[in-house]
């Protein structure tokens, strides 16, 4: 068993240090952020299924034409490649769940295969 105390982890840098708290390749990634009064996670999507759990604070986001505000409590799930932004007017510290980690198409360092189109 692995445990935390997610308000008690250490986070001293906001949205340029995550704090990646599980990993495992064919599974899932477990990603704390905090996110600093007036800081955003901009328009942004990922190849993973993803949940978004906000442990503290409020936020809110916009996706797919809509937009929610939400506070300590709320859960949102999103699709691969689903665009969305969060942003927190008074700060906020979220859990990020990916699963399966890393997904179809998630760039890891190399190279992609080659497609046969070329960049200009």
């Amino acid at each position: 068993m692995r445990y935390w105390k997610l308000g008690e982890v250490e986070m001293p840098h906001g949205t340029r240090s995550p704090v990646v708290l599980h990993s495992r390749e064919g599974a899932e990634r477990a990603v704390l952020i905090s996110l600093r009064p007036g800081e955003s996670l901009g328009d942004h999507g990922v190849k993973e299924s993803a949940l978004l759990l906000v442990l503290d604070g409020a936020l809110r986001v916009e996706a797919a034409g809509e937009s929610v505000e939400a506070d300590a409590g709320a859960l949102f799930h999103f699709d691969p490649d689903e665009r969305r932004s969060v942003t927190s007017g008074g700060g906020a510290r979220l859990l990020l769940l990916l699963a399966p980690w890393p997904g179809e198409g998630h760039y890891r360092g190399q190279r992609p295969a080659s497609s046969g189109l070329s960049a200009s």
